[in-house]
């Protein structure tokens, strides 16, 4: 990340100015974020599970 900032006169960071596809990159981690924390309270299944639902569903060889 090749991030700039702006500061004020006293030399203390006020902005920052990002590329546009770093910018993007954490928008998607923070969309990640907001969507782990909605399904926190969502039950959990086992990894067995996991791999014997996509395996019924066709993508994983059995």
């Amino acid at each position: 990340m090749s991030a700039q900032f702006i500061t004020d006169e006293n030399g203390q960071r006020v902005a920052v100015v990002l590329p546009v596809a770093d910018y993007e990159e954490l928008l998607e981690d923070v969309a990640d974020l907001a969507a782990v924390a909605e399904r926190r309270e969502e039950e959990r299944i086992s990894l067995a599970e996991v791999k014997q639902r996509l395996i019924a569903d066709g993508l994983l060889p059995s």
